[in-house]
C-alpha cells in the first residue's frame, strides 16, 4: 500500500510543569496555554521560565507568546497559584 502522504504539519511543543503538550500553532495566548491543563484554579498565573539570564517572566491571559524552538527548545512555563494572604 503506497500512499502519499502530505508532509506532517509542523508541531510546536511546550511544556507547563513537567507536563509535555504539542500544538499545531506557532503562538498561542496565555489563556489557551492554561486550557491545555487540566484543573486549573480560577486566578492562576502563567509563567514563562527564562532562558540564561534572563527572568522568569508572567504571561497574561491575553499576551501572546511565540512557540518556535529558537529560543532554546520548548518553552517551559509553570502555573503560579493565586496568592492568599490572610
Amino acid at each position: 500500500m503506497n500512499e502519499k502522504h502530505d508532509p506532517k504539519p509542523k508541531t510546536y511543543k511546550f511544556f507547563v510543569g513537567n507536563e509535555k503538550f504539542e500544538t499545531d500553532q506557532p503562538a498561542l495566548t496565555g489563556a489557551q496555554i492554561k486550557a491545555y491543563v487540566a484543573n486549573v484554579p480560577p486566578g492562576t498565573k502563567l509563567s514563562l521560565e527564562g532562558h540564561g539570564n534572563d527572568p522568569d517572566q508572567i504571561i497574561a491571559d491575553d499576551q501572546l507568546v511565540s512557540l518556535d524552538e529558537q529560543h532554546g527548545g520548548p518553552r517551559r512555563f509553570t502555573l503560579v497559584p493565586p496568592a492568599n494572604f490572610g
